[in-house]
C-alpha cells in the first residue's frame, strides 16, 4: 500500500512539472517583414534630350526704339552632371531652331516695317543644382550664340551671328528608369550689330534679347 501511495505521488509530481514547463514556454516572436531598400537617386552621368518652348523679348533699332518679339523654338540637348552629396555640378549645351521675330512701323526709316528675327539659338551653360532625391532645382548661366536678322520691305536686309550671354534657372525631376523631365527659364542677350545701309539711309544698330520658357525630356546614361 505504501509503495502504491509513493508511486501515485511521484506520478502527480511529474505531471505538474510537465504542465509547468508547458506554461513557462514563451510565445513565438512576431514576424516582421524587412523594409524594402530604395536607393537615393543619383544625378551623375551623361545625358541627351530634346527641348522646346517659346520666347518673348525685345529688339531695338537706332531710329525706331524698342519693340516686342515672340515665337517658338525646339532643339536638342546634351550635358553631364557630377553629384557630391546633395550638390550637383553640371555643364549643358543645346542648339535650337527658332522662329522668334517682331516688326515695328515707328519712325521714318521703319514706316514700311522694320523686322528683327532670330532663326537659331545655341547655349553652353554651367548648372548648379540641389538634389532632393528625384527632384532637383537648379540655376544656370553661360554663353549664348545665335543669329540676328534685320530687314525692311524691298531690301535684302542684314544679319549676323552674335555671341552673348544667358542666365536662368529651372527644375528637373526623374520620371522612371533613365528618363527625366525639366522646365526652365532663360534670359538671353545676343547684343547688337550694325546692319548698315541695307536697313535704311541711317545706319541702324539692331539688338536682340529674349525670355525663353522651355520644357525638356532627357535620357541619362
Amino acid at each position: 500500500m505504501k509503495r502504491l501511495v509513493l508511486a501515485l505521488a511521484g506520478l502527480a509530481a511529474l505531471t505538474g512539472t510537465a504542465a509547468a514547463a508547458d506554461l513557462a514556454q514563451p510565445a513565438p516572436a512576431p514576424y516582421y517583414k524587412a523594409p524594402v531598400y530604395a536607393p537615393v537617386y543619383n544625378w551623375s552621368g551623361f545625358y541627351v534630350g530634346v527641348n522646346g518652348g517659346g520666347g518673348w523679348g525685345t529688339s531695338n533699332w537706332t531710329t525706331a526704339g524698342g519693340f516686342s518679339t515672340s515665337g517658338a523654338l525646339v532643339g536638342g540637348t546634351v550635358g553631364y552632371n557630377y553629384q557630391m552629396n546633395q550638390v550637383v555640378l553640371g555643364v549643358e549645351g543645346d542648339v535650337d531652331w527658332a522662329n522668334i521675330s517682331g516688326t515695328t512701323n515707328t519712325g521714318a526709316v521703319c514706316a514700311a516695317g522694320c523686322t528683327t528675327s532670330d532663326n537659331w539659338l545655341g547655349t553652353v551653360r554651367g548648372r548648379l543644382g540641389y538634389a532632393a532625391d528625384r527632384f532637383m532645382p537648379y540655376v544656370t548661366g553661360g554663353l549664348a550664340v545665335g543669329d540676328i536678322s534685320a530687314s525692311l520691305p524691298g531690301l535684302s536686309g542684314g544679319s549676323t551671328t552674335n555671341a552673348g550671354w544667358t542666365v536662368g534657372g529651372g527644375i528637373e525631376f526623374a520620371i522612371v528608369g533613365h528618363w527625366s523631365a525639366k522646365a526652365e527659364y532663360l534670359y538671353v542677350n545676343l547684343g547688337n550689330f550694325n546692319c548698315g545701309i541695307a536697313c535704311g539711309a541711317v545706319t541702324q544698330n539692331v539688338s536682340f534679347t529674349a525670355n525663353l520658357f522651355r520644357g525638356g525630356i532627357n535620357y541619362r546614361f
